[in-house]
């Protein structure tokens, strides 16, 4: 595996891209898969708003995100969003962080990709 790239990839959704949300949720999952699959990985993926849902019990994303952490990508959430969709105790996998740091980590990235 090569190193991370200081890329940020931003999910602030359950969805990927707007319309069918049946569609969307299948697409995000793609995606991510996609990338754990990919020889080159982003150093961190940002979730928050309901993107942070992914990280929690009922995911069905959390093989791939679980993998995604053990090739190295760092899964952070927003702590205002988990609070909100009642994830506090309940989060399976990644961190719970704050608005200071993920400004930090969009602000230092070479490349910040929102999906």
């Amino acid at each position: 595996m090569k190193e991370l790239m200081n890329t940020v990839i931003i999910v602030n959704s359950e969805t990927f891209g707007k319309g069918d949300e049946t569609l969307g949720i299948s697409l995000i999952g793609a995606f991510l898969r996609k990338i754990w699959a990919n020889e080159e990985k982003p150093q961190t993926i940002i979730f928050y708003n309901s993107g942070v849902k992914h990280l929690g019990p009922q995911s069905t994303l959390l093989e791939v995100l679980h993998g995604l952490e053990e090739q190295g990508v760092e899964l952070v959430a927003c702590g205002t969003c988990i609070d909100h969709y009642g994830l506090k105790e309940v989060l399976q996998v990644g961190r719970r962080t704050d608005m200071a740091e993920i400004v930090h980590l969009m602000m230092t990235a070479e490349k910040t990709i929102t999906v």
